[in-house]
């Protein structure tokens, strides 16, 4: 699931931490098929990295504020 970091500055604290709640349990599903080799789309997991991320570096900006 990938969303611009403009969505992202957009919301706040608690949505954004069932976001990372969200995107950390994709993750986790897809390094388990990538590891059973049914994963077709490894890229998938390159992108659920980057949208942790962009979650964590928007909370640290809402905390800054």
């Amino acid at each position: 699931m990938y969303m611009e970091y403009k969505e992202l500055k957009n919301k706040n604290v608690k949505e954004l931490d069932e976001l990372l709640n969200e995107t950390r349990d994709e993750l986790r599903q897809l390094s388990f098929k990538a590891g059973e080799n049914q994963l077709k789309n490894v890229r998938k997991i390159r992108i659920a990295k980057k949208t942790i991320a962009q979650i964590l570096t928007a909370c640290t900006a809402h905390a800054r504020v």
